[in-house]
């Protein structure tokens, strides 16, 4: 017998009886919206702190970085020597924009930090390899054109819900030094038998490719958080992907942060001693 059993109060992982859901079902496994009760109101109290945040800093804001629309930084930059978030949002890749989130710079301007927020384009007008891309593309820019606008320092890719597998893709780009996964996909495979995919339109090949949980482990630090009431499959993948991580002895902590939801989670970058400002602290703290 061993010595203790593990009481796992999270549910188990839907995905383990896939074949027995219906559609509906299958699509409220990821559906984050009806997942929060009060989603709607987080995300109105977000967009209006984030506007604020806009118009009181404006110097750096909607700086192409490619030719598409929606390819534009915006920058918070606290000098070219200090260390930088590069933050990229959420929206199962089909619907927000960086300007949406400008919040959540304020706890690590507070702290002495550059923040940098990427737009990108949103399926079905661009697939999901060319939003791959263009993220690669905004951190070219970056480590090129950075320091002319004051963002110069080490560089520690964040990325939250779709943003997550969107910045854990880009762990090994060589301007980034660590990375901090939050609330994130990083099996792309189920996703295809949801209403998510109705926009997506995702290929095996995307799939295979583009899923972080089916990729070579990058050996950057990569810190993996979740809110401990966020819904059971992305609970399960984020613990997964830092199984994954440990059996290959990659760098990074998984990070509950206790009491938090899919959105809620994003509050601890509110503040210069947020538990998501410190992650990235210690993130940078341990690269060598």
């Amino acid at each position: 017998m061993p010595a203790f059993v593990l009481d796992d109060p999270t549910p188990p992982d839907p995905r383990r009886r896939w074949a027995e859901l219906d559609a509906p079902a299958r699509g409220r496994c990821y559906d984050n919206n009806a997942g929060v009760p009060d989603s709607a109101a987080q995300v109105a109290a977000r967009n209006a702190a984030s506007a604020a945040y806009r118009a009181a800093h404006p110097a750096a804001l909607d700086i192409p970085y490619a030719g598409a629309e929606r390819t534009a930084l915006d920058l918070y930059p606290a000098g070219a020597a200090a260390p930088c978030l590069v933050f990229v949002h959420g929206g199962y890749w089909q619907r927000n924009a960086r300007a949406d989130f400008a919040c959540f710079a304020q706890g690590l301007n507070e702290a002495g930090w550059s923040v940098a927020m990427p737009g990108y384009s949103l399926a079905p007008e661009a697939r999901l390899a060319d939003i791959v891309a263009e993220i690669g593309a905004s951190l070219d820019w970056l480590g090129r054109h950075g320091p002319e606008h004051g963002v110069g320092g080490p560089v520690v890719l964040a990325g939250w819900s779709a943003g997550a597998q969107l910045a854990a893709l880009h762990l090994g780009h060589p301007a980034v030094a660590a990375g901090l996964a939050l609330s994130g996909v990083y099996d792309l495979a189920p996703i295809r038998d949801t209403y998510l995919n109705d926009k997506l339109q995702l290929s095996d090949d995307e799939i295979a490719t583009l899923s972080p949980l089916r990729l070579p482990v990058v050996e950057k630090p990569l810190t993996i958080a979740y809110g401990s009431r966020e819904l059971p499959a992305l609970v399960h993948d984020a613990r997964n992907l830092h199984a994954l991580r440990a059996a290959h002895h990659a760098p990074g902590a998984l990070l509950p942060v206790p009491g938090a939801d899919h959105f809620s989670i994003l509050n601890e970058f509110l503040r210069a001693d947020g538990l998501l400002v410190r992650a990235a602290q210690d993130l940078l703290g341990g690269v060598r």
